[in-house]
């Protein structure tokens, strides 16, 4: 893993930062890699909660890298990010377009009072389709203000709502994201998990874009796995395919 995403303990919290605060920490192709290997990580390891958060106090991000184009979903928690644990944003500055529906899909956000929310895909001729969501996590039309019309969103209005858990004063958003994530891991892991994995399947809807990115997920699975490398190499070398189910 690049320094481009750094990862570090407290106590039972695992906080994983985007540190590219000279470009805006967008994401690049290499960042949405990072971040899906580091929460990989954290999912298999014994810590219980995991903070997502930045560099610097201009941009938690400004999105998606537009001279290095990720594949987005990879970073996005529950399409790419596969954990049943808790995920805690923890944002301050500017946070843009794919960034939006990072924080959309965590399970808690700690906001500092400088954060503004902004998705101006509607003024730039393209979208990823996944801020779909946001109208079924926030009020309607809300959301659709913010989809459409561009509009950026304070912390302050995002935590009237219901978008972010609490805003705090600048440079307290990743402390109290902890303490947050501290708390949560003395509770029961498994009642936290079941609560998080009934959500996401039955309670939350999944539009056209989070289907499309699940299938991208599972099919990378397939294409990236020892049985795919192995059909491979027997077509071209035209034998008989040993797989192992791997």
């Amino acid at each position: 893993m690049s320094d481009i995403v750094k990862v570090s303990e407290e106590g039972p919290v695992t906080v994983i930062q985007i540190n590219r605060p000279d470009k805006g920490n967008a994401i690049s192709r290499q960042v949405a890699i990072d971040l899906q290997a580091a929460f990989a990580a954290f999912d298999a390891s014994d810590q219980r909660v995991a903070v997502l958060t930045s560099a610097g106090d201009k941009h938690f991000s400004a999105g998606a890298d537009v001279t290095d184009l990720p594949e987005l979903w990879r970073c996005v928690p529950t399409l790419g990010i596969a954990t049943e644990k808790p995920v805690i944003a923890a944002t301050t500055g500017w946070v843009v377009g794919g960034a939006v529906v990072i924080v959309m899909m965590a399970d808690l956000c700690i906001a500092s009072e400088t954060t503004k929310f902004s998705y101006p895909e509607a003024k730039l001729g393209f979208t990823g389709g996944a801020i779909a969501g946001l109208a079924a996590r926030i009020p309607h039309k809300i959301a659709m203000e913010m989809i459409m019309m561009g509009r950026p969103m304070t912390a302050e209005r995002a935590w009237q709502a219901g978008f972010v858990n609490k805003v705090v004063p600048v440079g307290q958003h990743i402390a109290e994201a902890v303490a947050w994530g501290q708390e949560l891991a003395g509770y029961a892991p498994l009642v936290l998990k079941t609560i998080k994995r009934f959500v996401v399947q039955s309670v939350l809807p999944r539009g056209p874009s989070e289907l499309m990115a699940l299938a991208q997920q599972d099919l990378a699975a397939v294409r990236e796995s020892e049985d795919g490398a192995e059909g491979r190499a027997a077509f071209k070398e035209k034998r008989k395919p040993n797989f192992k189910g791997r």
